[in-house]
């Protein structure tokens, strides 16, 4: 499974918006200028991320974007849904017509692998975005 690039800038995107939490506003000029993506590119993610209340958007002299909500609050699950609409492995946990679904003994099984792949992107805030990197464990580490 991979991201789409949209989702992806989006986390970029938050990551760098966090940034200016405490110093207040920033423009979405500014944040392409920081991440390095094109300003159409952030512009069309600042949208959908205040659509998703994810971002905030204030008018006048001392106007810009700032946080929807605190970075503790704000969950890589919800700016990837933002972004790519609800989380899911398979087009059938949609409802969408399966070529397949008479004989499917999988259909029952997505829904608890996606609520486990949304659960663990709902465990990783922008607040801990902003921190250190804790070092990376692999399934061997657990067995020690």
């Amino acid at each position: 499974m991979r991201l789409s690039n949209l989702a992806d800038y989006a986390v970029i995107t938050m990551c760098q918006a966090a940034l200016h939490c405490g110093s207040g506003r920033v423009s979405a000029a500014e944040l392409a200028t920081e991440t390095g993506l094109p300003v159409p590119t952030v512009q069309k993610l600042v949208s959908k991320l205040t659509a998703a209340g994810l971002l905030r958007s204030v008018r006048g002299a001392h106007g810009g974007l700032q946080l929807g909500r605190p970075a503790a609050a704000i969950t890589v699950a919800d700016i990837v849904e933002a972004i790519e609409g609800r989380i899911a492995l398979t087009a059938c946990i949609d409802h969408t017509p399966c070529d397949f679904e008479s004989g499917c003994n999988m259909k029952p099984h997505w829904p608890i692998i996606n609520n486990a792949l949304r659960g663990a992107l709902a465990g990783i805030t922008l607040a801990q975005l902003r921190g250190p990197v804790a070092p990376a464990t692999t399934p061997e580490d657990h067995l020690a």
